[in-house]
Formats: structure tokens, C-alpha cells, sequence
């Protein structure tokens, strides 16, 4: 449901990163996650699918930016019946609106490896600004030559602000769903190489 997405936080690769760099999600390490309350427990689930683009710029850091992706329909929490319902116009509504999507505006360092992004943050067609803190997790270069990089980034989300309202009164008080939704994203990015200059 989140997000995630505070990409910007490859900005402290510098000086390995230069100017205008691109980077793609490595989606088989990274993760995005959500819990919520279910009567007095915690449901958990995460997304299967997403996608995302930064492109950094250590020159001109504000000029930064992050575009991140979720397939609404990849929605997994280890139950199919639980699944399907929250695929549906109930919650999600995954067939009318298949994306969820975040879309920065703007980058500030916060200290040491911190950052806030802010951005248009879009889910079932609702769309919100909202300021995700991210913390950058340290940078490498891998066996075969990519340089790669991780960030975690966690926020608070109230499902009825993008129209979930879905929930059932209990007898004794209170509902079977609680409004507040916690989401983790934890991502691990590529650098994009450089193409190579076209044959004369």
C-alpha cells in the first residue's frame, strides 16, 4: 500500500553515483509489506509484484526523482478466500484500478543517511501528498559489476482516506478492522549501465 517509495536515498552513494544516474528495483530482494489489525491480532501481507525507477542526480540532488509501482492484484496475504476479497471493490478494487503508485516531488536530507521524499502517493484513484522518511542501508558492487544499493522506508496509512470503508460492527463495541494500515518497504537497487556507443 505504500509506497515505497523513497528511492532517494542512493543520493548518499556519491561520489560512485553521477550525475543523471538510473536505477531499477531488483524485485527478487526487495520486499513491500503491510499489516493491520483483525479483531485483537495483526494481519500481515505483502505485494508480489512492483516495479520502479529512480534516477539520481549528485550534482543537483533536489533534482532527483522516484516513480515506484504496485500490481494492485498481486496481493498475497497466504489466503486465497482473503485475497480474492481484498482484490475487490471492498477494498482494492484491483480490476477497476490495477496500480497503486508513488511519484516524487521532492528530496531533503534529514541527516546521516536519512531523507524525506515527498510526493503524489495514488491508490483506487485517490491521490495524496504524502512524505515518506527513508533510511539508506549502505551501497556495493556485486560479483558480476552492478553497483547496487539498499534502503528501508516505513509509514501509517488510513485505509478509509482511499475509500476502503469495508468493516464489520462487534457485538461487544468496536470492528472487526482497524483504519490504520503500517507499511514497509525495504528495496534493493541496480544501476543501469551505461550503453554502449552505436557501431559507425
Amino acid at each position: 500500500m505504500k509506497p515505497t517509495f523513497a528511492l532517494a536515498a542512493l543520493l548518499a552513494l556519491a561520489p560512485a553515483v553521477h550525475a543523471a544516474d538510473t536505477w531499477t528495483i531488483d524485485k527478487v530482494h526487495s520486499h513491500a509489506s503491510f499489516q493491520v489489525r483483525h479483531f485483537v491480532t495483526n494481519v500481515r501481507g505483502h505485494f508480489a509484484d512492483f516495479s520502479g525507477t529512480i534516477v539520481t542526480d549528485s550534482a543537483k540532488p533536489e533534482s532527483s526523482s522516484v516513480e515506484f509501482k504496485i500490481v494492485t492484484a498481486s496481493i498475497d496475504t497466504d489466503v486465497a478466500d482473503r485475497d480474492k476479497h481484498l482484490r475487490s471493490a471492498d477494498f482494492f478494487d484491483a480490476e477497476k484500478f490495477p496500480e497503486i503508485s508513488f511519484k516524487s516531488s521532492s528530496i531533503k536530507a534529514t541527516g546521516k543517511d536519512t531523507y524525506t521524499v515527498t510526493g503524489t502517493f495514488t491508490m483506487r484513484g485517490v491521490s495524496k501528498q504524502v512524505s515518506l522518511p527513508v533510511t539508506f542501508l549502505g551501497g556495493v558492487k556485486d560479483p558480476w559489476g552492478n553497483q547496487r544499493a539498499g534502503f528501508e522506508t516505513s509509514t501509517t496509512l488510513n485505509r478509509k482516506d482511499y475509500g476502503m470503508n469495508w468493516n464489520k460492527a462487534l457485538d461487544q463495541g468496536g470492528f472487526v478492522l482497524g483504519d490504520e494500515v503500517k507499511v514497509a518497504i525495504n528495496i534493493e537497487a541496480i544501476q543501469k549501465k551505461p550503453e554502449a556507443p552505436a557501431a559507425k
